[in-house]
């Protein structure tokens, strides 16, 4: 049975701490930070990247800043050097709140939402979800859909981030169960097992982890609230 592990990390963080987390960024994530116009997405950006090294660099036993990516083949990001193929991983960050999944064993995806209006929930729903999906979720009493439709999202995009076909595997291909039902695949014409896990972040996101295996241990965790402490 496959393991993996999910962090939750707070992106609101201090300036001063701020710093502490660009330090261990490389060149490449340093220039993206920069092209970021808005300051609040800036910061949040650098603090979804530090939070990431910092989690890999536990399993990895080595600096966070010592730490290298490639893009895999599908342009998935994965590690380089001696350390590539040793661990999955996968990112996720909205609003305020990162997801960070590692598996030693097993491809993973993570996405999380934090939970907005969406007046157009019923229309994305009709274009880009499954029929059945579609269906179900125009079915709810109108103050439901908008809380549901992001657990639904989040629970699709898991999947396609675990693995790694982006925009090449359509939301339309496979169904997977509306919450509040448990995560599971409904529809999925791939080989192998799945396991599907909703990770609670906090009441205004919505999070899911994806693992491609069956059965496997999906494990939440937070990062200390200080967390960009331990990078100093």
């Amino acid at each position: 049975m496959s393991a993996a592990d999910v962090w939750i990390a707070d992106l609101t963080v201090a300036p001063e701490r701020l710093d502490l987390c660009w330090t261990v960024l490389d060149q490449s994530e340093r220039d993206r930070a920069d092209r970021f116009l808005r300051p609040t997405d800036r910061a949040r950006y650098v603090a979804s990247h530090a939070a990431l090294r910092l989690v890999l660099a536990q399993p990895l036993a080595c600096d966070p800043a010592e730490i290298r990516f490639v893009a895999g083949a599908d342009g998935k990001p994965a590690l380089a050097g001696s350390a590539r193929g040793a661990l999955n991983f996968n990112l996720s960050h909205s609003g305020a709140r990162a997801l960070i999944g590692t598996a030693p064993a097993a491809p993973l995806g993570v996405d999380v939402e934090f939970i907005r209006p969406i007046p157009d929930a019923g229309q994305i729903a009709r274009t880009h979800f499954a029929a059945d999906e579609a269906a179900a979720l125009l079915a709810l009493p109108p103050d439901a859909v908008e809380g549901v439709f992001y657990g639904l999202w989040t629970r699709k995009e898991a999947v396609v981030k675990a693995l790694g076909t982006g925009l090449a595997l359509p939301l339309d291909r496979f169904s997977v169960t509306l919450p509040p039902a448990p995560p599971r695949l409904l529809r999925w014409t791939g080989a192998g097992g799945w396991t599907l896990a909703e990770i609670a972040v906090d009441p205004d996101y919505a999070a899911t982890a994806a693992v491609r295996s069956a059965e496997a241990t999906v494990r939440s965790h937070r990062l200390p609230a200080d967390w960009p402490a331990d990078l100093g």
